[in-house]
């Protein structure tokens, strides 16, 4: 595995600009020397490896018969959340749900199976399904819209609050990354911050088989996502494997 070091920028005026508010470099370097080796761009690569991680947890955690699933956004992450939930569930219907109707119109035209939708309370409590992927500072749903079942993912990273309504928690079970999602921000997940570790499970330990998954229908999952450095450093390690293996890539001399 290479050393390797992410910078992530956040320009939310970017959006006015039709350019991503979260833009991000990474640099791979050669354990051995420090030798740099690499430099890739990480948006897309944060992107797909923040959205696959969520949608991991649909496919291992919700409901097997689920065919509805509303994904909360309209930028990069809610773009990959629509491109990667049908690889895990037949859904009959894909809701969009933004700030801006316009937007969340604009990205359902890009996926099959996908409509806008004006009412977030409607799209959320008639969904199987609940992807979060915003930047919003505030809850972005109440939690007594979750109905009975459904599956809840949440990406989205912007204390102090976040998109994730905390009381949530208590209704449901709910899965992580890692145990430090506990830890204060930035560490942790500022939604989760004075919650005891045992409130959660580590996705990782319920793919196991250490720790239980879904035990019924009417169970509410939640998952939180936080992003880990480990999961930065595969990713781009498996990027920059294949682009050698493929011949991708511009050699350069600094």
């Amino acid at each position: 595995m290479h050393l390797t070091v992410k910078i992530v920028n956040i320009f939310e005026g970017n959006v006015a600009v039709n350019v991503p508010s979260h833009l991000a470099t990474i640099n791979l370097y050669a354990p051995e020397t420090g030798l740099p080796v690499c430099i890739m761009d990480g948006t897309y690569i944060t992107a797909v490896r923040t959205s696959g991680a969520a949608v991991v947890s649909v496919r291992a955690l919700s409901r097997k018969d689920a065919k509805i699933a509303t994904v909360l956004g309209a930028g990069v992450q809610a773009n990959q959340h629509l491109t990667l939930l049908p690889l895990v569930r037949d859904f009959t219907e894909l809701r969009v749900v933004s700030k801006h109707y316009a937007e969340a119109e604009a990205l359902a035209r890009q996926h099959p199976r996908a409509r806008a939708f004006a009412d977030v309370e409607e799209a959320v409590r008639g969904s199987d399904v609940v992807c979060l992927a915003t930047h919003a500072y505030q809850p972005v749903i109440d939690a007594h819209w979750i109905q009975p079942g459904t599956h809840v993912s949440s990406v989205g990273v912007a204390p102090p609050k976040g998109e994730f309504p905390t009381d949530l928690v208590h209704r449901g079970h709910l899965y992580v990354e890692s145990t430090d999602a506990f830890k204060p921000f930035p560490v942790g997940c500022a939604e989760l911050e004075g919650l005891s570790a045992e409130s959660g499970t580590e996705l990782g330990d319920m793919l196991l088989g250490r720790a239980p998954g879904r035990i019924s229908d009417d169970q509410i999952t939640l998952y939180k996502g936080m992003g880990i450095a480990m999961e930065d450093m595969v990713a781009a390690d498996l990027a920059f494997r294949s682009a050698k293996r493929l011949g991708k890539g511009m050699r350069i001399t600094l």
